[in-house]
């Protein structure tokens, strides 16, 4: 295998990683509020999707490290392909119940085995020294992309699907479980793994929560890792202010919830592709920055200033609002998209193949933990005292990430052997 054709696999795993959630993204509410369930049960089963990823998150990781990146993804994609045939045929609160669970698995296990492949795979060929950025570049560029493409194909194949033995709305989740299901093929053909020593169940079993431990005490006691991590969390304070704010903002700007949420829907698929433009045009802001952390810095200084943009223009209404709101939405997912796959560049170069998926779903963590303190915090902000004043609060902490890379160690691994673990590509 050459460098161009690891790059060329890699591209497409993330492409179909992602177009299945795009697809899904629309209908999945609307889906469930027709087959009657109510605001409450949704959140719940938003909830417990949420609560399986994040369960799981680290022990997957270390499953990773221990047995294979092929095998991890060729799972994610079987539990993904059963979790939307399962929500398209779904009836009672129970059985979406299920399906968000089996999402939850398959998130969780689908979390950095793609990209570690793909680093592995670069080193063996080119060795330590090979440049991560142009690849990371192109495959976060194509996630984006999935998900901008999933997400407007999704909101229209109900409208172009005629009535009949399959209720509308559930045809992008059977549309999502078909891509799934090329997904899983793929991934068995497409990506190679040498072979591993012959190990058993019970070897298996020991080593991840040694690989997790190791993996975990990395993250956190290295310097660079250390501020990778804490700038994650930053990230997910302002992805969830983004969303958690966005709707209600547009349909105030719209006039009706119905119109917003349409806005909402165009304003999404502009952010997706915002963000593929900034991973593409991550490679570039490190060279002409002079390095990763300084192109990092610039990344997160843009994203700060598209969401103090917003929070300055909180007060304009009608189509200068929706104007300013939508245009501070695209160049911050391009800011954002930029100083992200930096901070992954960093991090892969900051650990070795033994412990790379646990440390990614560690940082995965970080944005999730990130992302529950603003829920917890920045809504009721938004309820006392406005949007503009949670928005404020939102850039200041990402400005204040920005410091994090400033005289960043260089990057390198704090290689501590991890006991007993196995690099995850032979």
């Amino acid at each position: 295998m050459t460098a161009r054709s690891a790059l060329r696999r890699y591209t497409l795993v993330c492409f179909l990683t992602w177009l299945p959630v795009g697809l899904t993204m629309p209908a999945m509410v609307l889906l469930m509020t027709e087959r009657g369930l109510g605001l409450a049960q949704i959140g719940l089963v938003v909830t417990v999707f949420s609560t399986v990823t994040v369960a799981l998150e680290l022990p997957t990781g270390g499953l990773s490290d221990v047995v294979g990146r092929r095998v991890m993804l060729a799972v994610s994609a079987a539990f993904l392909t059963a979790a939307l045939l399962l929500m398209s045929v779904s009836t009672t609160f129970w059985m979406f119940l299920v399906s968000g669970a089996l999402k939850g698995v398959a998130r969780a296990l689908s979390s950095g085995p793609a990209t570690s492949w793909y680093v592995d795979t670069l080193h063996r060929l080119e060795g330590r020294d090979a440049d991560l950025k142009p690849g990371l570049s192109r495959g976060a560029a194509m996630e984006s992309v999935s998900l901008c493409l999933g997400v407007l194909a999704g909101g229209v194949l109900p409208l172009v699907v005629p009535p009949g033995p399959v209720f509308p709305l559930a045809v992008p989740s059977l549309v999502g479980a078909v891509a799934a299901a090329v997904l899983l093929a793929v991934v068995l053909l497409a990506l190679p793994e040498p072979p591993h020593a012959r190990r058993t169940l019970r070897g298996v079993l020991r080593e991840v929560p040694a690989t997790v431990a190791a993996g975990v005490r990395l993250a956190a006691g290295g310097r660079v890792l250390r501020r990778l991590m804490l700038a994650a969390a930053a990230s997910g304070v302002m992805l969830m202010s983004i969303e958690l704010l966005t709707p209600g903002r547009l349909a105030e700007l719209t006039g009706t919830a119905e119109q917003g949420s349409t806005a909402y829907a165009v304003v999404a698929a502009l952010g997706f592709a915002g963000s593929a433009a900034g991973s593409a045009l991550a490679p570039r802001a490190a060279r002409l920055a002079g390095g990763s952390a300084r192109g990092a810095i610039a990344g997160l200084v843009a994203t700060a200033l598209s969401v103090g943009a917003l929070a300055a223009t909180a007060g304009l209404g009608g189509a200068a609002g929706l104007l300013t709101a939508g245009g501070a939405y695209v160049l911050l997912f391009v800011g954002s998209s930029v100083a992200g796959l930096l901070c992954l560049e960093m991090t892969h170069n900051a650990v070795t193949a033994a412990e790379r998926t646990t440390v990614t779903s560690t940082s995965s963590l970080s944005l999730q933990a990130g992302g529950i303190l603003a829920n917890l915090t920045l809504g009721t902000l938004a309820v006392q005292a406005g949007v503009a004043a949670a928005w404020g609060v939102s850039a200041a902490v990402v400005l204040a990430s920005a410091l994090l890379f400033v005289r960043m160690p260089v990057t390198g691994s704090s290689r501590a052997p991890v006991p007993g673990a196995r690099a995850g590509s032979g």
